[in-house]
């Protein structure tokens, strides 16, 4: 949806107090909205701040074009963030860049020059999906700390409105806008009001994305198609999936994969992802898809109908999801294909055991801090990093956020218990043990595996990166241990030197094991079919 036009002026600088070391005094920013805006505008807030030197080393010389966050060198980048309510056209706000700041106060900031920028977030959803063509954003400009100069004035305007999901991005090659012209007929939008989940929320509640049909389906035919469900990972969305059924569509058209129906589910809402599971805080939405949408999109489409013939992959919360899918509802589904799953054993919950006594997200018992993301052997951001960043950009739909609207029991005030404290990383247990109860795999897989062993053995397909990007390599051990233990048919793979990232190549082929999880499935669902 597009925002109305904004423009702003940040017309002025005060500092209150000179900026040093020894009395650090809060900086204010001056936020006006143009008197040439249509109509109030509210929402969130954020100015970033980068050291000039660095950010034009970044971008070859010359100066940036944004200033972001990177969790690459998360601590180099400040952001402070002030909720904006009903600005008026012409009116003003001021944000200060103390109170609510990561990882210092701005005051703090050593005296020199830095690129600034500030965005608006009127959606309230740059904690999952970071800038997007709807934030009003400034130009970078150069301030000067310490200096007691007034900085250059700043004014938010409106990015480039989102293309339509179908359309091919911009930069996409003569065959890539072909792939797109051709998908176009086979993709079909999925948007299902669900009852329950309507019935949860008090209002009209949709579950969306897209159907891809195989190149040659005839809707007045009688051939029966296996149908693939698929969600995705954190920070992506219906635009994300689009993206994957022209990928799928292009390589049925081209024999590289067998002939299936898609169904690209989009898990993403205003808490982060929802993950298809029976959430007392989003909601029954595992319910929704296997009681209604299911039997819906049966009754339309020529979907083989047997447990056989439902089959389900994605990847990282994706891959979570379609794990969970998969166990908590397995006369439903044929099999799943979860790669890099977010963490299926909560005794290591990205390497910290959410059970220990005294456990602490932010300390090992030693005090070493643990670390949340690496790459190339290097630590790039530690989970105490991570979980105050996230609290300044939003209490919502941030990762560590999303867990919790997903596994924690609800609080007093409405909303999920926090799984830990965000000032000193201190777990509650009672919470914690909640989550075991729920949402723990490999404890449900474990204390219900008489019950669940007919439907669910053989049906488990996970892969993963030993290098994996947030260690979720070491809760897939855990849970191949338990499975094993178990004496559950299970294939659990793990890639050597493989990330989050590329985990999917092969080669040359940055999607091969794409392409073999398809035959796979086919393998499954029409077991007596050759390639």
């Amino acid at each position: 949806m597009l925002k109305n036009l904004i423009a702003a002026s940040l017309a002025s600088v005060l500092l209150v107090g000179a900026v040093q070391a020894a009395t650090p005094s809060p900086l204010l920013l001056r936020v006006t909205l143009s008197d040439k805006a249509p109509a109030a505008e509210s929402g969130r807030l954020l100015v970033f701040a980068e050291p000039w030197d660095e950010a034009v080393a970044a971008n070859h010389g010359q100066p940036p074009p944004a200033v972001d966050i990177n969790i690459r060198k998360v601590l180099d980048v400040h952001v402070a963030a002030q909720e904006t309510s009903r600005i008026v056209p012409g009116g003003s706000r001021w944000i200060d860049l103390d109170r609510l700041a990561f990882p210092t106060p701005f005051s703090a900031l050593k005296p020199g020059s830095y690129a600034v920028q500030a965005l608006l977030d009127v959606n309230h959803d740059y904690n999952y999906l970071g800038r997007t063509a709807e934030d009003a954003t400034s130009p970078v400009v150069k301030l000067e700390i310490g200096a007691g100069n007034a900085p250059p004035a700043l004014v938010l305007t409106l990015g480039h409105p989102d293309r339509v999901p179908l359309d091919p991005p911009l930069s996409a090659s003569p065959d890539e806008r072909a792939a797109y012209a051709a998908a176009r007929a086979d993709i079909d939008t999925l948007d299902f009001v669900s009852p329950s989940l309507s019935t949860f929320w008090g209002r009209p509640i949709h579950m969306r994305g897209w159907v891809l049909r195989p190149p040659g389906y005839d809707p007045a035919g009688h051939v029966r198609y296996p149908v693939v469900y698929v969600t995705h990972g954190f920070g992506e969305d219906s635009r994300t999936l689009a993206s994957w059924a022209v990928r799928f569509r292009q390589r049925m058209a081209s024999r590289e994969t067998p002939p299936m129906i898609y169904v690209l589910l989009d898990e993403s809402g205003p808490t982060g992802t929802h993950e298809f599971a029976d959430s007392v805080n989003n909601g029954p939405w595992g319910q929704a898809l296997t009681t209604e949408l299911i039997p819906a999109l049966e009754q339309r489409y020529h979907m083989d109908a047997r447990p056989s013939g439902r089959l389900l992959t994605g990847h990282s919360s994706g891959g979570w999801a379609t794990l969970w899918l998969q166990t908590r509802y397995p006369k439903v589904f044929g099999g799943t294909w979860s790669t890099a799953p977010d963490p299926t054993d909560f005794h290591d919950f990205v390497g910290i055991d959410l059970y220990a006594p005294g456990a602490n997200v932010y300390r090992r018992p030693n005090g070493a801090l643990y670390p949340l993301v690496r790459h190339d052997g290097q630590i790039l951001a530690t989970y105490e990093q991570f979980a105050k960043l996230e609290r300044v950009l939003g209490p919502y739909g941030g990762q560590l956020t999303s867990f919790e609207w997903v596994f924690s029991p609800k609080g007093a005030d409405g909303r999920p218990m926090p799984m830990f404290d965000r000032d000193t990383g201190m777990v509650d247990q009672d919470v914690a043990i909640y989550w075991r109860d729920h949402f723990d795999i490999a404890w449900r897989v474990a204390n219900n595996w008489p019950a669940l062993r007919r439907d669910l053995d053989g049906k488990l397909h996970i892969v993963v990166g030993t290098a994996d990007t947030y260690y979720l390599d070491g809760s897939v051990h855990r849970l191949k241990a338990v499975l094993d233990s178990l004496g559950a048919k299970s294939q659990v793979t793990f890639i050597d030197g493989r990330t989050h990232a590329n985990l999917y190549r092969i080669g040359d082929d940055p999607y091969g094991l794409e392409k073999q999880i398809a035959w796979a499935m086919w393998a499954v669902a029409r077991p007596n079919r050759p390639k």
